[in-house]
């Protein structure tokens, strides 16, 4: 936000998600949508049509085995997962899904894995800011299927020409 950075900066101001941070908190309305601008911000040396990426196939990824394998063939996948009321609280370790109900659905990116007090698990990238978890990061249970994520994993190769 408002970093001039890039072809076109985001728009909308940052905002704390389920923390107690620097930021306010996020509003609960959804607020107007910024218009679509087809021109990269001034000085960006780039021009808009060339600074857009395309792909050239998207797929769905299936079983700890393959996710493994597509990140480090392909690197990041994106990932979504069940969203329970114990989550938003995270600060460290490998999340497990332990008490209340679900709170929705929300999509991730998972850059790798480790195993953390013999505790396998993938580690995310959130995009709550990185006043939430552990730097806007965190570690879910792998190989269980933990809050459904490894149920809906998507990957893609670039187009390259």
């Amino acid at each position: 936000y408002n970093s001039h950075q890039g072809c076109l900066p985001y728009t909308i101001k940052a905002c704390d998600h389920h923390v107690v941070g620097k930021l306010q908190p996020c509003s609960k309305s959804i607020g107007p949508t910024p218009k679509c601008k087809h021109t990269c911000e001034a000085g960006y040396n780039v021009t808009y049509e060339k600074d857009k990426h395309y792909g050239s196939s998207a797929y769905s990824v299936h079983g700890v085995e393959k996710i493994m394998t597509e990140i480090m063939t392909n690197g990041p996948v994106e990932g979504a997962f069940t969203v329970y009321a114990d989550f938003p609280q995270y600060k460290s370790g490998v999340y497990k899904h332990t008490t209340g109900q679900p709170l929705g659905g929300h999509a991730i990116k998972i850059l790798g894995w480790g195993t953390e007090n013999g505790d396998d698990y993938w580690l995310v990238a959130n995009s709550w800011n990185p006043d939430w978890g552990d730097q806007g990061f965190f570690k879910i249970l792998r190989g269980q299927d933990e809050c459904g994520i490894e149920s809906q994993i998507s990957a893609g190769e670039p187009k390259l020409s």
